[in-house]
């Protein structure tokens, strides 16, 4: 992982008797980032019945890739996702601009920031 990698990792809690429907559109979100943005590297959504929610990992090579992400598939299916879920918390972990932290905070994600400390990859 080099320095520039960022990690999301968040949860989407469904309205009551929301959670497939939210299930299905993140499905057509995570086909849109496979299929357009060559930045985003890994998606992994995770189903919790007993929470109600979805759980997503969104792993992107750099800053300008998220913000590519935030801007065009992100947005195109935030309305939607907001008519049957509640956004959050969102975790961005790694060196993420100020510009995008503000972006965040005007989507109302929650979102809370960390920097790379210690790791590796194998």
């Amino acid at each position: 992982m080099d320095s520039n990698h960022i990690t999301v990792v968040y949860r989407w809690t469904a309205n009551p008797g929301k959670l497939d429907e939210l299930t299905s559109i993140y499905k057509a979100v995570t086909d849109a980032m496979e299929q357009n943005e060559p930045g985003a590297e890994t998606v992994h959504v995770y189903v919790s019945n007993d929470d109600n929610a979805l759980y997503v990992r969104d792993e992107f090579t750099d800053a300008a890739a998220m913000g590519f992400h935030l801007s065009t598939t992100a947005a195109a299916h935030f309305p939607d996702l907001l008519a049957i879920a509640t956004p959050g918390p969102f975790f961005f972990l790694g060196d993420v601009p100020a510009e995008m932290k503000q972006a965040t905070e005007q989507m109302q994600l929650g979102g809370q920031f960390a920097t790379h400390a210690a790791g590796f990859d194998r």
